[in-house]
C-alpha cells in the first residue's frame, strides 16, 4: 500500500471538631447494618483533601496551631505560613487525620472507567499509579500535547485535532523526504496511525543526533498496555542501490512516550550517510521509502 509523502514539521478544617465527628461518624456507618458507610467515608475523604493543591494528603500531614491541615508539599510552597489563617504552621502533625485515613478503603479515581478496584487508602495511590484504566497520554510527538484519554478518543483526537495520516491494514509503504538533510537536529515527521488486528499502531520516524553522529530512526508504538503490545511484532525496511538494513522488534506502549523509546534506541536507525546513500541522486534531499508489516504471534 503506497502511502502519501510525509514532510517534517481555599477550606477551612478544625482539628478539635474533626476529630471527634470524623471519628464517631466513621464508628457509628461501620456498626449499623442499615446506615451507608459511603456518605462517612466521603466526609472523611474530603477533609484529606489538601485545601491548597486539593490533592489527597499523605503522611506527614501539618496542621497550624488552629488546626487547618495541608499536605507536606503545600507547607514548603506556602513558606511555612498558613494559607487560611496566617499563623506559623512550625511542625505541629495531625496524627488523628493520619490514622483515620489507614481505616479507610476507597474506589479507585479511575472507577468511571472501568476500574471496580477498592483499595485502602495509604495503598491506592500506588495502584493508580499503575492503573490500566488511567488515561494514556497522547502519542503525538510533534508538540508536547497535554490531551488525555481513553484509546477511542485518542484516535479521534489524532484524527481530528492532529491531522495525521490514518490507514487500515497490517502493510505499509512510506516515503519520507526533507530538502535539506544536513539540517538533522531533531526533525520529526506526521505521525501514521494504522488499524491493525482491532488495535491501533503508530508509526514515528525522526531524526536526531546520536552522540555527534546524525541519525534517522522509525519505530512503531501500541495504542494500548504493554501486555497486549507483546502479542505483535513488526518488521521495518529500507534501502536502495542493491542495500538494505532491515528490523524487526515489539511494538512499545504508548505508556512509554516517544522519548522513552527513540533514548533506547528500540526501532531502525539509519545513520544519515546510509540515508543520503539509499536516497540516491546527488545527496542533497532525503528520499527514504520505508517500508513494514505488523503481525500476531502465535
Amino acid at each position: 500500500m503506497d502511502i502519501p509523502e510525509s514532510h517534517s514539521i481555599e477550606n477551612e478544617f478544625s482539628a478539635g471538631g474533626f476529630e471527634i465527628d470524623c471519628v464517631s461518624s466513621y464508628k457509628s456507618s461501620a456498626g449499623s447494618a442499615v446506615k451507608s458507610p459511603i456518605s462517612a467515608t466521603s466526609s472523611v475523604h474530603e477533609l484529606l483533601e489538601c485545601p491548597v493543591c486539593t490533592n489527597s494528603m499523605y503522611p506527614p500531614i501539618h496542621q497550624c496551631p488552629n488546626g487547618h491541615t495541608l499536605c507536606s508539599n503545600c507547607k514548603l510552597r506556602v513558606h511555612n505560613h498558613c494559607p487560611t489563617c496566617r499563623q506559623e504552621l512550625g511542625n505541629i502533625r495531625c496524627l488523628a487525620l493520619e490514622k483515620v485515613a489507614e481505616s479507610l478503603e476507597l474506589p479507585c479515581r479511575y472507577q468511571n472507567l472501568g476500574c471496580s478496584e477498592i483499595h485502602p487508602y495509604y495503598s491506592k495511590l500506588k495502584h493508580e499509579q499503575l492503573c490500566r484504566f488511567r488515561p494514556y497520554n497522547c502519542p503525538y510527538a510533534g508538540s508536547e500535547c497535554l490531551v488525555a484519554g481513553d484509546i477511542p478518543m485518542l484516535v479521534a483526537h489524532l484524527k481530528n485535532d492532529h491531522k495525521v495520516d490514518m490507514h487500515d491494514g497490517c502493510t505499509f509503504n512510506h516515503r519520507y523526504v526533507k530538502p535539506n538533510p544536513h539540517e538533522v537536529e531533531n526533525a520529526t515527521w506526521m505521525l501514521t496511525v494504522f488499524s491493525c488486528y482491532g488495535h491501533y499502531f503508530c508509526l514515528h520516524f525522526e531524526a536526531f543526533l546520536l552522540g555527534m553522529a546524525p541519525v534517522y530512526m522509525a519505530f512503531l508504538r501500541f495504542l494500548g498496555e504493554d501486555s497486549e503490545a507483546r502479542q505483535f511484532s513488526y518488521s521495518l525496511e529500507v534501502g536502495g542501490n542493491g542495500r538494505k538494513l532491515t528490523w524487526q522488534g515489539v511494538p512499545r506502549s504508548i505508556r512509554d512516550s516517544h522519548r522513552k523509546v527513540r533514548d533506547s534506541y528500540d526501532g531502525l536507525i539509519i545513520h544519515r550517510n546510509m540515508a543520503l546513500f539509499f536516497s540516491g541522486g546527488d545527496r542533497q534531499e532525503l528520499k527514504l521509502r520505508v517500508t513494514g508489516r505488523i503481525w500476531k504471534e502465535q
